[in-house]
């Protein structure tokens, strides 16, 4: 496994607000915690989860906040930031706008399991083979895809917005799927 520097958790993030028009929090020290818990998130848990939620350390349950989380787009078109700061508009890069609290945007289901899950001491933890870590918890996810431009991604629910189009939400419809064996 290769390590996870900072300048790496730096380059994604830019790399990654380039390609969808948004800039990076424009106060340095800021920035870097953040770049500091996304790498020790990823370090803990093998994924960069929101360094401003608690992650589960279960990769089901934490796929929202995997950052850039789900919750990013409409917070940044909404609020002008997402939920932790990291990215933001230009007009708040530019300090035009003073960046404020954005409300939380993540179902308190999803919070309240991750509370549960981090907060089980580790021994108390039920055992499992590796086939039932791996089945997602709540409800099961399903095929999605874009209206607007055929984007499909199989998860509980559609995205916010089209990763590839930025089509909202409601231009996504489920893909019913039926497989008989004869």
């Amino acid at each position: 496994m290769t390590e996870i520097t900072l300048e790496t958790v730096r380059k994604r993030a830019e790399a990654d607000a380039g390609t969808y028009g948004y800039y990076l929090n424009p106060n340095p020290k800021f920035l870097q915690s953040l770049f500091e818990g996304l790498k020790r998130n990823e370090e803990r848990y093998g994924y960069p989860s929101c360094p401003c939620r608690l992650a589960s350390g279960k990769f089901e349950i934490d796929r929202d906040i995997i950052c850039p989380c789900d919750y990013r787009d409409p917070d940044v078109a909404e609020f002008g930031a997402c939920y932790c700061a990291l990215y933001v508009r230009k007009d708040l890069h530019e300090g035009k706008t003073e960046i404020k609290p954005v409300p939380e945007r993540r179902p308190l289901e999803k919070q309240s399991k991750a509370y549960g899950a981090a907060t089980t001491a580790p021994e108390a933890r039920p055992t499992a083979t590796a086939k039932e870590d791996d089945k997602p918890l709540g409800s099961k996810p399903k095929l999605w895809y874009c209206k607007q431009c055929g984007y499909v991604a199989f998860r509980d629910e559609p995205p916010y917005t089209c990763p590839i189009c930025k089509a909202k939400k409601e231009m996504f419809a489920e893909i019913k799927t039926r497989i008989e064996l004869s």
